[in-house]
């Protein structure tokens, strides 16, 4: 498997030229269903498993469960800023730095399974109540000035989600911890 695929199992994100009412309905759904999803996939791993790389010169499993419930609980919070300011900038963090640090290298990953569950549930309960006005909200990433809509970052998180879980199960599957149909 070449080193891009490794790192990009389900492909890079793309944003449809045309968002569909069906793409938003399984966006959410995704959302909805992925703390548990994950749960179900990391709950049964040994200490050993957790502390293995997906890929070489990749992340630990551990380090991919706390990355997502780092990763999604800003999603959250640029949501929030969107719809309560004008196209505001939000503040990049330094993921890699994060992965490094001790509640990321040595914390049980229960702590970020439950705050996925949570930043999750509070995530799905904000998009229900959102208008499609609402959804065209955006913020802009200082770099490159990228400017992103609700409705787009939508997606962008579910396939953040799908994106890291494929990254475990090739894992998983690889060094057959688990059965591949489960």
């Amino acid at each position: 498997m070449s080193l891009e695929k490794e790192r990009y199992p389900i492909g890079k994100f793309q944003v449809p030229t045309q968002i569909s009412q069906q793409d938003w309905q399984g966006w959410k759904q995704e959302l909805a269903s992925f703390p548990e999803q994950l749960t179900h996939l990391v709950s049964n791993l040994t200490p050993a498993q957790l502390d293995t790389p997906y890929r070489e010169g990749g992340w630990t499993v551990r380090q991919v469960v706390h990355h997502l419930a780092d990763s999604h609980h800003h999603s959250y919070i640029r949501f929030k800023w969107a719809l309560t300011e004008d196209n505001p900038v939000i503040k990049p963090y330094d993921e890699k730095a994060w992965a490094q640090l001790p509640d990321v290298l040595d914390a049980p990953i229960e702590l970020s399974l439950e705050h996925l569950r949570i930043v999750h549930k509070k995530l799905v309960h904000l998009l229900d109540c959102c208008s499609q006005e609402h959804l065209k909200r955006s913020f802009i990433h200082p770099d490159g000035q990228v400017k992103t809509t609700l409705l787009e970052n939508t997606g962008r998180y579910a396939w953040h989600g799908r994106h890291h879980y494929t990254h475990i199960l090739n894992l998983l599957t690889k060094r057959g911890w688990r059965n591949p149909s489960t």
